[in-house]
C-alpha cells in the first residue's frame, strides 16, 4: 500500500491520492484501505516512515562497513543519505509541493519532525556506541543532535554536492566527538 501511495505521490502529487483511488490501484475496497492504514493523515505518516526507514538503512550500512573508523563511517553515512536524497523522487515531490497545496506530507518532514529526529538520533547514537569515544552520554547526545539536524537540513535543502557536504559534516563531527 505504501509503495503504491509513493508512486502516486511522485507521479501526480499528494493531492491526487485519495482512499478511493488507492483502493482502485490495489484492487481492494475502500474500506479495506481504511482498515489497513486509517485515514489519509495516517497514510501520509506511513509513507514518510517507510521512506525514513530507507534512509536509516543507509546509515546503518555505512557504520557496519566501517567498524574501526568512526569518521569514515560518519562520512559514508552522510554521503549515502545525501545521495539517496538527491535522487529521491518521493522526497522531491514532497519538498517541491506547490506553495499552499493541500498536503499532510510536508509538515511531517518540516514542522512535525520529532518522530523523524528521534528515529534518526536513535540509529546514529546506537551506531556510535560501538566506538570508543571519550564523550559522556549527555555530550554524545548533543553531538548526535547537532549532526542529525545538520544532515536533515541538507536533505531538505542541499547547498553543495553530497561528497563536499559529507566532508564538511565529517570535519565538524571530528571536532564534536574529539
Amino acid at each position: 500500500m505504501v509503495k503504491v501511495t509513493a508512486r502516486l505521490i511522485t507521479e501526480q502529487g499528494w493531492q491526487a491520492v485519495t482512499m478511493s483511488r488507492l483502493a482502485a490501484e490495489l484492487n481492494v475496497s475502500r474500506q479495506t484501505v481504511y482498515n489497513e492504514v486509517g485515514a489519509k493523515p495516517q497514510l501520509a505518516e506511513a509513507v514518510v516512515l517507510a521512506e525514513l526507514d530507507r534512509f536509516l538503512t543507509v546509515v546503518t550500512a555505512a557504520f557496519d562497513e566501517h567498524p574501526d573508523d568512526v569518521l569514515k563511517a560518519i562520512n559514508a553515512a552522510v554521503r549515502g543519505v545525501l545521495e539517496l536524497a538527491q535522487d529521491n523522487a518521493l522526497l522531491h515531490a514532497v519538498v517541491s509541493a506547490t506553495h499552499g497545496a493541500n498536503t499532510e506530507l510536508l509538515p511531517l518532514l518540516t514542522t512535525h519532525t520529532d518522530g523523524l529526529l528521534d528515529a534518526a538520533k536513535t540509529v546514529v547514537s546506537r551506531s556510535l556506541k560501538t566506538y570508543e569515544l571519550s564523550l559522556k552520554p549527555k555530550e554524545l547526545g548533543i553531538a548526535v543532535d547537532l549532526i542529525v539536524r545538520h544532515v536533515l537540513s541538507h536533505v531538505m535543502q542541499p547547498s553543495n554536492e553530497p561528497k563536499k557536504t559529507a566532508d564538511a559534516v565529517t570535519w565538524a563531527a571530528a571536532k564534536l566527538l574529539a
